[in-house]
């Protein structure tokens, strides 16, 4: 059993601390005079503070021994020069050394007691109006009372993450809130996991069947849900799952489901007179998108005169020829205010958009492009010669510290200033993206929406651009034709092989798809390791950065776990001079490429060539360590052209992205493709994941791995079935006013 020692001593230093999640680096003044480092979890900290420290020694391989804290219990300064310190270190805005020194000497023992419960005392000292003293009180008693808030849920094994939203709603009934109903930390605002608030609460001495914990179980079931892709859950499901999830009757789970309807927390329909439900804000996007679609569809067709002319000037000022869908899809997004352009690898799809944008340009109106990721954005923008931005940039996503949540500047009140809008990679984008995309388009616009529906569906729930295809509501040209270029390339043939549910060629060797067969996970492992340190750099001139390795999975022995640290072992070994940074089972190191695993509005950029700045790093963004600074605690990572430095305590928002799972490579292209296809479950050994796959490698494409799991991996055409209503919704009527 690991040792465990306790500090006592008080904060002598804050050598940096992470607002958002409590972690801190400070120096620390031990009973007996030692001042030593300590780093851990410790919220608001500030300076003069006495702690109690539970925790273990370890040794930092820039900055030595150092301490790291588990535990900790927190006492308020008591000796004047700790006292005067904290009140001047920064917690209380407009009280710097010299206030903080009178009030020491004013008010003595009792000064926080003063600062807390008698604020008019503080007008006593010079310069302190009854409203300053009513400032100090309120600042001081949000500190105090989100450090109690962070404690007590520590205590509990709860996030402290939580706290500041708790803060914000409750106040100073904030923990009042949270011992009369825990549930309601599972709410989307706090975010939670169900499982720990249903500990603490039974902890608490809450009963199996209390209200508060039916209602929290469906909601969660819900919730949960939205990341298996469904917007809603049939009764039928519902009820059962939540009855498994609590251990309860049906009986109670339907009350518990009614309640919640009254109160409108649930939203209840019925589609194809099955009963089903939604959380209110699906619900809402839901009939939102299939009503602002519906509309769009309803405006009459504009015929263009000479609109053929048009297209063989284009076709001759570009010196193409284009064929019969291609011109078909040129002419329907001239004429229509919305059109789908759908077809596979080879099929022409980019230049039929370059000749869509050629069109709009000769009639002058204002088109903005835009995917939705960043390399996504940055592919379209090589592919077109025009700029595209990701989604959530063109819809200016901010955060909140309102609301603590990511919203959009533009919507129905400032609208886009745009003629047309064209969304690539449109298979990604998700029920709520789409609805905020409608709020931002003006009425009178034209979308024109491009993408592969045999690729994955959105990571985000519902399943917008099958359902609008299927809907048939909409124009829809799908290219269907294999240009002959494209024919010489097996990675095109392949694609559609697979996607056909045919076996790929797998024996050829002198083209850009091949087949290494590999019996075994660490002979797997071993191949690939060996094509992205060599074979492929020096045979093929592939540079290592050049190659994306995949994996269907991220478990097994040959996920992508396991991959990236046997990848980081080969292509980026710890040397002398290289600094690196210790995090749970990863080591970051410099010069890692590495991956951003979920959307952060706050994070800030600059360009590298320092011509511009803002912030916004997001889910599936790729960038290179270029230096870690222990002084700083501190990450520097390159994204392309934007540099972004990332504090330690951030780190969990990183992964090593030597592999990816294919999801995670949806609306990226690269230059090679390596396949691990070993093993995995059969929810991801699928046709469409293998060929989403294949249409990630623009030059070359290698599966290394069995036969039997690319034959098992065709033969699996069962896709996930997603509860969606909004191929049902568009075929509805709707009044002019609906």
């Amino acid at each position: 059993m690991e040792y465990r020692e306790i500090l006592h001593g008080s904060v002598a230093a804050v050598v940096f601390q992470n607002q958002e999640n409590g972690y801190a680096v400070i120096r620390f003044a031990m009973e007996d005079g030692e001042v030593v480092t300590v780093v851990g979890v410790i919220p608001l900290v500030s300076l003069g503070e006495r702690l109690t420290l539970t925790g273990k020694w370890t040794t930092h391989s820039a900055y030595g021994r150092q301490f790291e804290a588990e535990v900790l219990e927190r006492l308020l300064p008591v000796t004047g020069e700790e006292m005067t310190a904290y009140l001047a270190s920064g917690i209380l805005k407009g009280v710097g050394g010299k206030t903080a020194q009178r009030m020491v000497q004013a008010f003595g023992s009792e000064t926080f007691d003063v600062l807390e419960n008698s604020p008019e005392r503080l007008t006593e000292l010079p310069g302190i109006s009854q409203k300053k003293a009513q400032e100090l009180s309120r600042s001081f008693q949000r500190q105090i009372g989100i450090r109690r808030l962070m404690e007590f849920l520590a205590e509990h094994g709860l996030a402290i993450e939580i706290a500041l939203p708790l803060y914000r709603i409750f106040g100073e009934q904030a923990m009042e809130a949270v011992l009369e109903n825990p549930y309601l930390l599972t709410e989307e605002e706090f975010g939670a996991s169900f499982s720990q608030v249903d500990r603490f609460a039974i902890e608490l001495g809450f009963l199996a069947d209390d209200p508060r914990r039916v209602k929290a179980g469906i909601l969660f079931e819900l919730e949960h849900n939205l990341g298996n892709g469904h917007t809603f859950l049939p009764e039928d499901k519902l009820i059962p799952a939540t009855k498994i999830l609590l251990d309860l009757p049906e009986e109670t789970v339907a009350d518990g489901l009614k309640k919640l309807r009254e109160q409108g927390r649930v939203i209840a329909d019925t589609l194809q007179n099955r009963a089903i439900l939604y959380l209110p804000l699906y619900y809402e996007a839901e009939t939102y998108v299939a009503s602002r679609i519906q509309k769009m569809t309803k405006v009459p067709s504009q015929t263009a005169p000479q609109l053929a002319r048009e297209i063989d000037a284009i076709e001759k000022e570009k010196g193409l020829h284009y064929a019969p869908q291609q011109r078909e899809a040129m002419a329907a997004a001239v004429e229509n205010n919305i059109v789908l352009i759908t077809g596979g690898p080879g099929t022409g799809k980019t230049t039929t958009l370059g000749g869509i944008l050629r069109l709009f340009d000769r009639r002058g109106w204002k088109t903005l492009l835009a995917a939705p990721t960043g390399r996504a954005a940055k592919r379209l923008t090589e592919l077109t010669g025009k700029e595209a931005s990701t989604i959530h940039r063109l819809l200016e996503a901010q955060y909140s510290q309102e609301t603590g949540k990511m919203e959009f500047f533009r919507n129905e009140d400032t609208p886009l200033k745009l003629d047309v809008l064209v969304i690539d990679e449109t298979s990604m984008v998700d029920l709520l993206l789409m609805q905020a995309i409608l709020r931002a388009l003006p009425e009178k616009s034209k979308l024109i929406l491009v993408g592969d529906p045999d690729q994955l569906p959105s990571v985000g729930a519902g399943n917008f651009f099958s359902d609008l295809l299927r809907s048939e509501i909409a124009p829809a040209v799908r290219l269907c034709e294999i240009f002959r270029q494209a024919r010489q390339s097996l990675i095109v043939m392949n694609a559609h092989a697979v996607n056909g549910g045919v076996m790929p060629q797998l024996n050829v060797v002198d083209k850009d798809f091949f087949f290494l067969r590999r019996n075994q996970g660490q002979a797997v492992v071993k191949t690939i390791q060996e094509l992205c340190q060599a074979r492929l750099p020096q045979h093929m001139g592939i540079e290592s950065w050049d190659i994306q390795v995949l994996s269907p999975s991220r478990k097994f022995e040959t996920g992508t776990y396991a991959l990236n640290l046997a990848l980081q072992a080969v292509l980026n070994p710890p040397i002398s001079g290289k600094r690196e940074k210790q995090f749970g089972d990863f080591v970051f190191r410099e010069g890692d490429r590495v991956m951003q695993t979920r959307n952060n509005y706050d994070i800030l950029w600059k360009k590298v060539d320092g011509t511009s700045s803002g912030a916004g790093i997001f889910n599936g963004d790729i960038g290179k360590i270029e230096q870690i600074d222990f002084g700083k605690e501190q990450i520097r990572i390159v994204f392309d052209d934007r540099e972004a430095a990332y504090d330690f305590a951030m780190l969990s928002e990183l992964e090593l992205a030597y592999a990816m799972t294919v999801h995670k490579s949806q609306g990226s292209e690269y230059r090679a493709v390596v396949m691990a296809a070993y093993q995995g479950s059969e929810r991801l050994l699928t046709r469409n994941v293998l060929y989403t796959a294949i249409t990630r490698a623009k030059e070359l494409f290698i599966l290394v791995g069995k036969e039997e799991i690319i034959a098992a991996m065709i033969a699996n055409n069962r896709q996930q079935k997603r509860y969606s209503g909004l191929k049902l919704r568009l075929g509805q009527k709707i009044t002019d006013e609906g």
